[in-house]
């Protein structure tokens, strides 16, 4: 892991008590690993328990469980019972999607699981690219399978609103990589 990343054991204490706008802004210019594969993370969602957007805003369900479980650990799950969907846990009830990352680590494999060049331009190309499992649902982010190495400094941002959903489209809470090549899809400017 860089040295301007911080190592990825300490991920859970790091962003503890952290609320999942914070977090996916922080989440920006972050290292993912995924058993062997990686990158940068260049692109974010932010999901509250007050968002009507949100899985937990109608409260648990065995679906969400995880969404309401510790920070710091996974809240995966099948969008249009099709491609997983990677989200970090901040606050109980609040998570962040991971959109887009930049990869860099574990290409040769990642190409086998997609088999054309947009390796992790959107959260369903991005979970098969890793090899994401409806098991990995509840795991820490603890540099074990999975680790998150947070930037010491704060990357640029591009900020405007989340898209592929239907209620509360106006919160502008997607951030993106200023300058990153390789988003699920552009910003307004």
């Amino acid at each position: 892991m860089p040295a301007d990343h911080h190592p990825a054991p300490d991920f859970i204490d790091l962003i503890a008590g952290m609320g999942a706008v914070t977090l996916a802004r922080r989440l920006i210019g972050a290292r993912l690993d995924l058993r062997g594969c990686g990158g940068i993370i260049i692109e974010t969602e932010a999901y509250t328990a007050e968002d009507p957007a949100s899985h937990s805003h109608r409260g648990p369900t065995p679906r969400n469980a995880s969404m309401f479980g510790p920070a710091g650990h996974a809240y995966v799950y099948r969008s249009y019972g099709i491609h997983l969907c990677l989200n970090v846990v901040a606050r109980p009830a609040e998570a962040v999607l991971i959109r887009a990352l930049a990869p860099d680590r574990g290409l040769a494999l990642m190409r086998t699981r997609r088999n054309d060049r947009t390796l992790c331009n959107g959260p369903g190309r991005l979970s098969q690219a890793l090899n994401l499992r409806i098991t990995d649902d509840g795991a820490p982010f603890d540099g074990r399978d999975m680790g998150i190495g947070l930037p010491q400094a704060m990357a640029p941002l591009v900020i405007g609103p989340r898209i592929g959903i239907s209620r509360a489209q106006d919160l502008p809470w997607r951030f993106g990589l200023a300058g990153a090549t390789g988003l699920s899809r552009g910003f307004p400017r």
